[in-house]
C-alpha cells in the first residue's frame, strides 16, 4: 500500500465536532475500500491567506493515510462532493513522519515555555 498525507481544510462556520464528523466520514470511505488512517491531527481554526469561498478562517486536519490509489480517489471523489471542505490536497509520501508535526510543535510550544521574566513582578504589585 502507498503512504500519503492529506490536509483539509474546513468552512469556518462548522463547529470542531463537525470536522470530527468529517474526519469519521474520511476515516470510513477509506477502511471500506481497504486503507487505513495512521495519525490525525487537528491543527485548528486559524485565518487564510486570502478568501476561499468567502472564508476568511478555516479548521486545518492532517491526515496520514495508508491505502491503495482506488481508496484515495474515492475519498478524493467524496470530498469534493462535500460543501463543507473548502480545500483539501493529497500528497504521496515514501515514509510519514513520526513525531507530530510542525504545526502542531508551534501550537505546544507555548505550553513548554518558561513564563516571561519579570510577569510575576507585575502580578501582585501594589505599590
Amino acid at each position: 500500500m502507498a503512504l500519503y498525507e492529506h490536509i483539509f481544510i474546513a468552512r469556518q462556520d462548522i463547529s470542531t465536532q463537525q470536522v470530527e464528523g468529517l474526519t469519521d466520514m474520511i476515516t470510513a470511505v477509506l477502511e471500506e475500500n481497504g486503507g487505513k488512517i495512521t495519525k490525525n491531527e487537528y491543527w485548528g481554526l486559524k485565518s487564510l491567506a486570502y478568501r476561499v469561498k468567502k472564508n476568511r478562517k478555516g479548521h486545518y486536519s492532517l491526515l496520514n493515510i495508508e491505502a491503495d490509489h482506488a481508496a484515495v480517489a474515492e475519498m478524493e471523489r467524496r470530498i469534493s462532493l462535500n460543501d463543507d471542505i473548502i480545500r483539501h490536497l493529497t500528497l504521496r509520501v515514501d515514509a510519514h513522519e513520526t513525531d507530530e508535526s510542525v504545526q502542531m510543535r508551534n501550537k505546544n510550544r507555548d505550553d513548554r515555555r518558561t513564563p516571561r521574566r519579570g510577569a510575576s513582578d507585575f502580578e501582585g504589585a501594589s505599590e
